[in-house]
């Protein structure tokens, strides 16, 4: 079954292109000034890399196993060498799906995957380095059914976020091609909410991370076979500014990272370590 999925994903990935995206909404063509280089292997601990934030040490980022992982950070650097491990208490790993972190060191964790529509549990851990506690923010999405009988319902399902002004902004994964992607807003604080869309966009391909540039003008969406990049208009998120589009297809790609304004990082769940350059 592995191997059969493992095809279906490698048969999917290479046949998707950013034509549609060209064409529906008016992304640039980009591919040609960025340089994608293999650059490493992640630490063996690591075994299904899903989400990336910069760790509060220069030069070193956190990454996390994907659902059943254990509930523990690792730190590690650019070359892949493990650096440190921190168990997060107070916290399961259901189906972590993504990291995101703010100005002060706090680190996000997005415990939302909901591939098969059976989850009443969504939520994201708030943990800053080192403590001893763990906050949870919780939420559901409005109109939302569980119902572990019914078909897929891509619209309560995310593997990919980021925080921005005290807000953390969360993206639909989607399945259907012809469907939208769905961006959501939710506040830091702890407690319990109810989203409901705040934009939508049409991309024919599963969005399964995100994240922001630090200088705030750019974010990035990350899919199975492309990058898609989006401009900030006045410290608003949404899709109103499609920036361009370029193809990555290195296998089961699910987190990213801005290295700083115009270069990225990437692992896929295979270990592989990946720097796109601006050049």
């Amino acid at each position: 079954m592995n191997k059969l999925m493992f095809l279906w994903f490698a048969v999917k990935t290479t046949f998707c292109t950013c034509q549609p995206d060209h064409r529906i909404n008016d992304f640039e063509k980009i591919r040609s000034h960025y340089k994608i280089s293999k650059i490493g292997k992640l630490p063996a601990v690591v075994n299904e890399s899903s989400g990336l934030a910069r760790s509060k040490k220069a030069g070193s980022f956190l990454t996390h196993n994907d659902s059943g992982g254990k509930p523990e950070l690792y730190e590690f650097d650019i070359n892949g060498k493990l650096l440190s491990t921190e168990r997060i208490p107070d916290a399961k790993n259901r189906d972590w799906e993504d990291l995101a972190e703010d100005e002060n060191g706090t680190i996000y964790i997005g415990d939302f995957g909901n591939n098969s529509n059976q989850r009443n549990d969504l939520a994201i851990y708030k943990h800053k380095p080192g403590s001893p506690l763990t906050e949870k923010i919780s939420f559901s999405y409005q109109n939302q059914s569980i119902n572990p009988s019914s078909s897929k319902s891509p619209a309560f399902n995310c593997e990919a976020f980021f925080y921005h002004k005290n807000q953390l902004y969360l993206f639909s994964k989607e399945y259907d091609k012809n469907g939208s992607v769905k961006l959501y807003s939710l506040p830091v604080q702890p407690g319990k909410y109810s989203l409901s869309p705040m934009d939508s966009i049409r991309i024919s391909s599963p969005v399964t991370a995100a994240d922001i540039s630090p200088d705030g003008k750019t974010f990035v969406l990350l899919t199975y076979g492309k990058i898609l990049l989006f401009e900030v208009s006045a410290g608003k998120i949404d899709f109103s500014r499609p920036k361009g589009c370029f193809r990555f297809v290195k296998k089961q790609a699910e987190a990213i990272l801005f290295l700083n304004n115009t270069d990225m990082l990437v692992t896929n769940e295979q270990g592989d370590m990946y720097r796109i350059t601006y050049r």
